[in-house]
């Protein structure tokens, strides 16, 4: 019988706010997978680590899966990463892939998950807190109330169109469009705040958009009202 294959989130980045479900399911299997060539900078695995550290002594998968908007590059690491997945699922191990906050959110887990569905493998998700929800409770604020609407959008494409929509919008990962995101917030004359890198021992809040800077990490979300 084939093993499965999880998806785990292990939250935003405090090493306590992971999951008691996803330390028991670390700890269960016997091979980890990570998105990265180096677990040393992986920073889902560094965050696992410090809740469970017999993670040490399981056998570690690096699938490397590049940033870029390639679709070629990002094809072949995707197709090579579910090949090397399939390698264990078929000798009967069962494999945890683990990410950063939820893995139903934006993860690269999603590319490999569907490959191993097509090939009929038994795929499983345990979910992680998100980003925004660290960075509201991190600001002491509500999300959203009563009938007002919340939008996700990711900020390293257009948010242009984004930012005309009613309610509150959270930019995820908007530090690397830093610059045309603020430009695009003063045009709209929305105010907003942003966390980089929330619950990591290098964490910023800006409380105000002139705060913020243009040169913000990756780990950056922000909130728009």
């Amino acid at each position: 019988m084939a093993g499965i294959m999880y998806g785990i989130g292990v939250g935003p980045g405090d090493p306590e706010l992971m999951t008691l479900k996803a330390v028991k399911r670390i700890r269960e299997l016997k091979v980890i997978a990570i998105p990265h060539k180096n677990k040393e900078q992986c920073t889902a695995y560094q965050i696992a680590r410090q809740v469970v550290p017999e993670i040490e002594e399981k056998e570690c998968l690096h699938l490397h899966m590049p940033m870029t908007k390639d679709e070629d590059v990002l094809k072949e690491s995707h197709d090579l990463a579910a090949r090397k997945v399939m390698e264990h699922l078929d000798r009967g191990e069962d494999v945890g892939f683990i990410t950063l906050g939820d893995v139903s959110i934006y993860s690269t887990f999603t590319y490999l998950m569907e490959r191993l569905w097509k090939e009929g493998y038994d795929t499983r998700l345990e979910s992680g807190i998100p980003s925004f929800c660290a960075v509201a409770a991190r600001l002491g604020t509500p999300l959203a109330s009563g009938a007002e609407e919340l939008h996700i959008i990711p900020a390293s494409y257009q948010v242009r169109d984004a930012l005309k929509l009613p309610g509150v919008k959270v930019l995820m990962k908007a530090g690397r469009q830093m610059e045309a995101v603020k430009r695009e917030l003063k045009n709209c004359g929305a105010s907003a705040v942003m966390v980089e890198n929330c619950g990591m021992p290098d964490e910023r809040i800006y409380r105000s958009l002139d705060e913020i800077p243009e040169d913000a990490g990756y780990y950056s979300l922000v909130i728009v009202r």
